[in-house]
């Protein structure tokens, strides 16, 4: 049952697009846009997804190496062109992140994306994509590649994954944390890896508004570094105006002389504000990686009665 709460937010929100649910028989496009990948990760995937009931196939270059990347500029923007514009296609998977997806924003902007809109799956780099995916009014899933779908459909993750794909919309549950500020808030839900979205500020691609629920996440980034964006962003005035803050695993950090966490750390940055801020939640670079629908609207609860939770709407 929607709240009052939430018909008040309903009014105020902007329009996004969930694409269609997959269907058994669809096509699902794996694409290399950033970073090569181990091959038989995604060979692995593609038995995965097909015992789903649908139509995996391995882009022409999802599986080339061109120095860090999976292929050259042109080819990875080829095999993402094809997947968004064959009426086929219903869902588009990332094989991994690393760096190279905002090399193919300026072009992707071009297509018409918004005519028939695809699923886009992924995390990390993959925030790029997101991003574009969000400035179209477009949902797309912030979920795991194909090294963690090889695990197999009774992974927790990618069954919340694989519903998402058919069209549900799952409550997804989560402990609260001793960093925690408790609260309600309803929202649209935006974000990614920190580092990659606070890059796409002040472009076409920026996901870090006021008035959303932003979710977040690192991986190998000193705490100062990520305190630096946090600054940004305050400056900006942006931080205060948020409705909410996710914050999910940031891994592979050191301690430094000022903090012993990076929960330590955003506490004491987010301490002016009001809004529920969820500290410590499954997603990023770890094993537990639970999906999140970037773009769409939530009611976010932290720590209710020691329970937190995200409903999409």
């Amino acid at each position: 049952m929607v709240s009052l709460f939430q018909l008040h937010e309903m009014k105020e929100k902007k329009d996004i697009t969930y694409p269609t649910p997959l269907k058994p028989g669809d096509k699902i496009a794996i694409v290399s846009p950033a970073g090569k990948v181990n091959e038989q990760q995604v060979y692995d995937a593609v038995e995965v997804l097909k015992g789903q009931g649908w139509d995996p196939y391995i882009s022409s270059h999802a599986l080339g190496e061109s120095g860090s990347y999976s292929g050259n500029h042109r080819e990875r923007y080829a095999d993402l062109v094809e997947a968004l514009t064959d009426p086929s296609v219903r869902a588009i998977i990332c094989s991994r992140g690393g760096y190279g997806a905002v090399h193919l924003l300026e072009q992707l902007e071009r297509l018409p994306i918004e005519k028939d809109p695809k699923w886009i799956v992924g995390f990390s780099d993959i925030s790029a994509l997101h991003a574009l995916m969000a400035s179209k009014g477009i949902a797309s899933v912030h979920a795991s590649m194909t090294q963690a779908i090889a695990r197999g459909a009774d992974d927790e993750d990618n069954a919340t994954l694989f519903a998402i794909l058919k069209g549900e919309k799952p409550v997804i549950k989560f402990k609260s944390s001793r960093f925690d500020r408790p609260g309600i808030a309803s929202g649209q839900l935006l974000g990614g890896n920190l580092a990659v979205i606070a890059d796409l500020i002040n472009t076409p691609y920026n996901v870090i508004s006021p008035d959303t629920i932003l979710f977040i996440e690192d991986l190998e980034e000193p705490i100062y570094k990520i305190e630096r964006i946090l600054y940004q962003i305050k400056l900006s005035g942006v931080l205060s105006k948020l409705k909410g803050l996710i914050v999910g695993q940031f891994t592979e950090y050191k301690s430094d002389a000022n903090y012993q966490t990076m929960e330590d750390m955003i506490y004491n940055m987010v301490s002016p504000y009001h809004y529920p801020v969820a500290m410590d939640v499954p997603f990023g670079h770890v094993e537990h990686n639970i999906p999140l629908i970037s773009g769409a609207y939530i009611t976010l609860r932290v720590n209710i009665g020691g329970n937190s939770s995200i409903v999409f709407w």
